[in-house]
């Protein structure tokens, strides 16, 4: 192809944007409704991922230890614990000091609950906080934990507590929602694609006329192709720029308004992460879905 014809299919190509009127508006509101509800629900898809990870990231295993044991035993358990592959940091919380994390944690109304325990008559043992490296591995650490009794006499821990049972429901729920989510967001997009499709389909088949005879009059597939291949990337260029703005207003200003509301305990990815990402995304399906649209739609009519 010379630059000369490539200029002249993004000369008609653009004509015919505008030349089709309400045709080429409501392919490019397809696009716009389309592609609006699937960044909405990727966006709710990326923020309940997010709030699933910060749930798995808040998983603790603390390993109280018996109080007889020797400051010797604690450091060896700690560095033990420690060198676990699994494990990303490990913390050691004394007896007072968790008595008064647990009286912070109780606040106010609780604080009389505690009243009267002294350092002699604390209730709470020397504790070993694990965080980990995967959440998933949590019930398997802990049992690697619970396990080094067997290398001392003494056996140095007294419990081993991750909130087993709790923590496993809580693995299958999130996981069930990054599923769910993945598959709704890819049905979203199909079914987007379809309908993108079918409305182009629509203002092609308005002017299959037009196609017929050129086809009569010896133009080529290519040449009478081109035009629209260019056509239905400016509808799906448009209806896709159009989707990002109205996305990236709406959502920057729903999270400026969580962040500055301090009743809402929830955080939002902010838009500057996913932003580029999100927009990219959508500006390629829409110019994707816009040419694959024309062609498609086209083919049929070429054969004459």
């Amino acid at each position: 192809m010379t630059f000369r014809t490539f200029l002249r299919h993004l000369r008609e190509g653009t004509k015919n944007v505008f030349r089709n009127g309400w045709m080429s508006v409501a392919s490019i509101t397809s696009i716009i409704v389309s592609l609006f509800i699937l960044g909405v629900f990727i966006l709710l898809v990326l923020n309940v991922n997010q709030f699933a990870d910060e749930a798995d990231s808040q998983v603790q295993i603390s390993a109280f230890l018996n109080s007889k044991v020797d400051q010797k035993s604690i450091q060896e358990v700690q560095t033990e614990i420690g060198n676990m592959p699994e494990v990303s940091r490990v913390t050691f919380v004394s007896r007072s000091q968790g008595l008064k994390d647990f009286k912070q944690k109780l606040g106010e109304n609780g604080k009389d609950l505690l009243e009267g325990y002294t350092e002699a008559t604390n209730p709470i043992p020397d504790t070993l906080k694990v965080e980990v490296i995967e959440p998933s591995t949590v019930p398997f650490v802990a049992s690697k934990i619970s396990a080094l009794n067997n290398k001392y006499k003494a056996p140095p821990i007294y419990k081993v507590n991750y909130g087993k049972g709790t923590i496993e429901k809580l693995f299958k729920v999130t996981r069930a929602i990054r599923n769910i989510g993945f598959v709704f967001v890819i049905g979203l997009g199909i079914m987007a694609m379809f309908l993108i499709s079918n409305t182009i389909r629509v203002t092609i088949l308005a002017r299959r006329r037009e196609i017929g005879i050129m086809k009569l009059v010896g133009a080529t597939n290519y040449f009478i192709r081109w035009p629209f291949f260019v056509e239905g990337a400016l509808i799906g260029m448009i209806g896709s720029l159009v989707t990002v703005a109205v996305l990236y207003a709406g959502y920057h200003q729903l999270v400026q308004s969580v962040s500055q509301d301090i009743t809402i305990p929830i955080h939002l990815i902010s838009i500057q992460s996913i932003g580029l990402p999100l927009a990219g995304l959508i500006i390629g399906l829409g110019l994707i879905i816009g040419i694959w649209g024309s062609t498609v739609s086209i083919r049929k009519f070429l054969k004459v």
